[in-house]
């Protein structure tokens, strides 16, 4: 009777294991195609864009736990290496605010599965996210941009967005950070609306 009961509880990890490989590879194919719908930043110049591709990760950090939404991203950002006019820079720092994103609003939400904890989860993911992207910005996108751009004439063209952004420092506190904050809680919203829905499909249980 033990010997039953062991090998049907292996066999239900077996299929459970080989559904989240399915899921994780199908939300990885439509985050990869999200990120080609971009959109201007809010608070930013015409050049710095978003897109929602961070959607999918995050419902799949949800369902299945937060290192499905990092492989997610991850899966996401080395695809796009194919095409990287950026050396890969860009997709690593993609990766890296994704990922502080997903994982943040997984490993709350994974303590307790309710409306509530997932409200606070994003809200704590998008500020993560935000602090990181302030991060990376100062350290690494700016500095790449100002490859193509002078950084004066890149800190200018976020002045004429918020005429008082004079200084790098500036363009992170004033437009990086809550420009960010603003991102994750679009793609929070969305999740909040539409997990409900596919939480029971992307779990088998319809």
């Amino acid at each position: 009777m033990e010997n039953i009961t062991e090998k049907t509880t292996q066999k239900t990890r077996s299929n459970l294991n080989v559904r989240v490989m399915v899921v994780t590879a199908m939300l990885s194919a439509v985050s990869f195609l999200l990120a080609f719908l971009e959109i201007p930043m809010p608070l930013s110049p015409s050049f710095a864009m978003m897109d929602l591709s961070d959607l999918p990760a995050l419902i799949g950090a949800f369902a299945f736990g937060p290192v499905t939404g990092v492989v997610i991203e991850l899966i996401k950002n080395g695809l796009q290496l194919f095409s990287t006019n950026t050396g890969g820079i860009g997709e690593l720092a993609n990766f890296l605010m994704g990922a502080s994103f997903v994982f943040t609003a997984g490993i709350i939400y994974k303590r307790r599965k309710t409306k509530k904890t997932a409200l606070i989860a994003c809200i704590a993911a998008s500020v993560v996210m935000a602090v990181v992207a302030g991060l990376l910005n100062y350290f690494v996108l700016l500095p790449m941009y100002s490859v193509f751009m002078p950084i004066d004439q890149v800190i200018a063209a976020f002045g004429e967005i918020i005429p008082f952004i004079k200084t790098k420092l500036e363009v992170i506190l004033f437009s990086a950070i809550p420009a960010n904050i603003i991102k994750g809680l679009m793609i929070s919203v969305f999740t909040m609306l539409i997990y409900k829905g596919v939480s029971p499909i992307l779990k088998g249980e319809k």
